[in-house]
């Protein structure tokens, strides 16, 4: 499956089968990412961990790696289940590429439609680096006909993460290298899919090798897409953080921790140890330096990070999550955590490098450990929120727990014109592994009693965590009083 934090095989725990003293409701995580800050939000509702991973009575089951028994036995209307089972439509590198397509080709049929319709949709060209996929021999061919010159492209594994097996092409002697090397290994590979572990399932992209430079070293810009809900569908947008490479930008680089910019990459760089805070950016560091640094010279509108380029961020999300949207499965109770990366490059344009499911969730330096756990609990805030009115038959809007986030989508408002697909009936959807001890307000919040069967220090880091993330919420968000006693 695809995903982007490094998923442990087998928790230690998972051994173990346990039978929770207190009557529910219960969660299961596996895997290391985001494992403490989930289990924290959890144990905070009177909820009980579970650490057998055949039990099918969770209210609540948090895993990197996707299994095709746990969707079968999961209890539409019942249960939570993180990550949708076919997310890689949408983070697969190939799965992406083929929803854009798609939807640029139905856009050129019915683009007098759109626009009479006032509806305004990007080309790929606006946002999407020049592609083609290796496993399509067509693709093939004609990205080794046109790849004559001197120019960069990037080789990607189309369902691999943290930068693994990720590759510059720099010149025409490595692109026939790299062909020579497809056609001894793998053969004359068929036009048909293959499937995405595949070695050779691979894209290659038109490298952008003129980015904006921060000091001097290139970064990149997470951001999140929360799918809070698929039926109906309910999408938000969350501000993430900036990434940035040790050493400074050199085109010419052979070095890959020049050219990529995620951890797993950087701490390969020997300066890391060293520069770990300074190559993770909060997105208010960011702003301020492009005020200062660029505004003015390049014209830019005060404050353009928090303005012109979140509006491309949130444009871009919600244009491939519609390209991909017919083709997610969808249940209630699914709901996903999308990381998505952008490239700024010299000019100001806006480029999506990717999308992953299971983004790192983890918090290594100061920056992520300020982020972090806020993106955790307000995306379950809103995801428990909602699923709740989805089981009462009320209305999305309005939503309690929405404080940083920001919605983009609301299938039961609107959906470009298009007719709305059959509600699913709740008749039979209880929630009913949800019940025993939740909190109506529907707000993650600390509380000494439910938290007695946790060890001395498990309770004064869940302490500390809720009311540090109660503190920066209610700083700035209105909507969300602290409510966290002591």
């Amino acid at each position: 499956m695809c995903g982007e934090a490094n998923p442990q095989e087998k928790q230690p725990e998972e051994l173990i089968r346990e039978v929770p003293m207190a009557s529910g409701p219960y969660f299961y995580i596996s895997g290391s990412n985001g494992a403490g800050l989930v289990s924290i939000y959890c144990q905070s509702r009177g909820w009980q961990r579970i650490y057998d991973n055949r039990r099918q009575d969770y209210a609540l089951k948090w895993c990197e790696i996707k299994c095709r028994e746990t969707y079968y036995h999961f209890k539409e209307g019942e249960q939570l289940l993180y990550q949708i089972p076919n997310n890689s439509v949408l983070t697969s590198k190939t799965g992406l590429l083929s929803c854009l397509r798609e939807q640029e080709r139905v856009m050129k049929k019915i683009s007098r439609t759109l626009k009479k319709e006032g509806t305004k949709l990007l080309k790929m060209e606006e946002f999407f680096p020049e592609s083609f996929r290796l496993d399509l021999k067509e693709e093939r061919n004609a990205f080794f006909e046109l790849c004559k010159e001197e120019e960069m492209w990037i080789c990607k594994p189309s369902c691999s993460n943290q930068g693994r097996g990720i590759f510059l092409l720099k010149n025409p002697e490595a692109v026939t290298t790299l062909q020579a090397k497809l056609y001894s290994s793998e053969g004359d590979l068929p036009r048909k899919r293959v499937p995405c572990g595949a070695s050779h399932t691979r894209i290659v992209q038109r490298y952008i090798d003129q980015p904006l430079l921060l000091e001097g070293k290139k970064f990149d810009v997470r951001s999140y897409l929360l799918i809070a809900c698929t039926a109906p569908y309910v999408l938000f947008f969350a501000q993430g953080y900036v990434r940035l490479t040790c050493g400074n930008y050199d085109a010419t680089s052979d070095d890959l921790t020049v050219h990529l910019t995620n951890q797993y990459v950087q701490k390969k760089n020997s300066l890391y140890s060293q520069l770990k805070d300074e190559t993770v950016w909060q997105m208010e560091h960011f702003n301020s330096y492009i005020n200062e640094k660029f505004g003015k010279t390049n014209g830019l509108p005060q404050d353009w990070v928090f303005t012109v380029f979140t509006k491309r961020m949130q444009q871009i999300m919600l244009q491939c999550f519609l390209a991909a949207k017919h083709k997610l499965d969808r249940k209630l109770g699914y709901f996903d955590l999308i990381g998505c990366d952008f490239l700024i490059d010299e000019n100001f344009k806006v480029w999506l490098l990717e999308m992953n499911a299971n983004p790192a969730l983890h918090t290594n330096c100061k920056v992520l450990r300020d982020i972090i756990p806020s993106i955790i609990y307000e995306s379950l805030d809103l995801v428990l929120e909602i699923f709740t009115k989805c089981l009462k038959g009320q209305n999305v809007l309005p939503l309690k727990t929405l404080c940083r986030f920001v919605l983009l989508y609301n299938e039961d408002a609107a959906d470009l014109g298009q007719k709305q697909p059959r509600k699913l009936s709740t008749r039979s959807c209880t929630g009913r592994y949800l019940r025993p001890h939740t909190d109506s307000t529907g707000h993650f919040r600390y509380s000494p009693a439910k938290a007695a069967g946790l060890s001395p220090g498990a309770q004064l880091l869940q302490k500390k965590e809720c009311l540090a993330a109660y503190k920066r919420q209610s700083a700035s968000c209105p909507n969300h009083t602290a409510r966290a006693t002591v």
